[in-house]
């Protein structure tokens, strides 16, 4: 009889590994606590607001339809140039137009929303509150963010066979194609700046709280026809059931505008990951009622994406 030596079971443990477990935690906790999310938004308050449904086009128009108008016109008046100069240009241009389209979702806001930029979620007093549970938000979405990239090359390899890849974003490519140290700071500023500043404003801030102020509208002139001179003053509903609906229009505001954050970006493979962190920004937004907690999301997310790229 041979007796043999003991088996030696190595098990390799990443940061990665770690991440997605601290995440996990998180989001059964959060589960739990939120009686699987039924309750996470029972104490969000709508934003008043007196936008006009056509309001957040007119930032639409100028970061998507004016800035891709202004990249093409400056490329054939400034002529040849080398393909890492007419990178630069083009996120120079979108620095220059993100900053623009910025200023114009302030104005909007000072505008149109009570209490102006404070109504809107722009308070500077929150700043150290939010960097920090944009933190915890960003782990606690980590592993389901993991699992939509798993399935998405899953089915990928299934449907268009085993060579099938997620397609870098653009930037990214570029950050590790070219070394020249202009466009690198510049492309490194674009993604952690002003994007999520840009995007959240616009989506979030703008899009998010017009699609939840539409569903309020629709609901209360449902209600003003329903009720009649014989019912008026009496409630048929138990007390909770309002909230139930305001946490209903609330999720339903953040799946909407959280499909649309998605579709305008234009790689399709990064959309389930990307739909995943949509709604995480969303819902940190309807719940904080704050636009620096999902900026700050946004752009820690966007930071992680850069080193990963950078470090491999």
């Amino acid at each position: 009889m041979e007796f043999l030596g003991p088996i030696t079971i190595t098990i390799t443990i990443t940061i990665t590994d770690l991440i997605c477990l601290a995440g996990f935690i998180l989001l059964a906790c959060w589960l739990l606590k939120t009686s699987l999310g039924r309750k996470a938004l029972a104490d969000s308050a709508p934003r008043r607001n007196n936008m006009p449904l056509y309001l957040p086009f007119i930032p639409l128009v100028i970061w998507f339809g004016v800035v891709s108008f202004a990249i093409s016109i400056a490329k054939k008046l400034v002529g040849d140039l080398q393909d890492w100069q007419s990178d630069f240009l083009d996120n120079l241009i979108l620095c220059i137009g993100g900053l623009t389209t910025t200023a114009v979702i302030i104005f909007l806001a000072r505008t149109h929303f009570a209490r102006r930029l404070k109504g809107f979620g722009l308070n500077i007093k929150k700043l150290h509150k939010d960097f920090f549970a944009a933190f915890v938000n960003l782990l606690t979405i980590w592993p389901l963010m993991m699992v939509a990239i798993t399935l998405t090359i899953f089915f990928g390899k299934l449907i268009w066979g085993q060579e099938y890849q997620i397609q870098q974003h653009q930037e990214l490519e570029l950050i590790t194609q070219y070394s020249q140290l202009p466009l690198r700071i510049l492309i490194v500023v674009v993604a952690i700046v002003i994007a999520p500043v840009l995007e959240e404003m616009l989506f979030r801030g703008l899009v998010q709280t017009m699609i939840r102020s539409y569903l309020d509208a629709r609901c209360l002139i449902l209600d003003t026809r329903r009720e009649s001179p014989s019912t008026a003053g009496f409630r048929s509903n138990p007390p909770s059931a309002g909230e139930n609906r305001e946490t209903r229009k609330a999720w339903l505001a953040i799946l909407i505008s959280s499909v649309l954050f998605t579709i305008v970006h234009a790689n399709p493979g990064h959309w389930p990951a990307l739909f995943v962190l949509a709604v995480c920004l969303g819902y940190a937004y309807e719940k904080s009622g704050s636009l620096f907690r999902p900026i700050f999301i946004h752009s820690l997310f966007n930071t992680a994406s850069i080193i990963a790229t950078l470090s491999q």
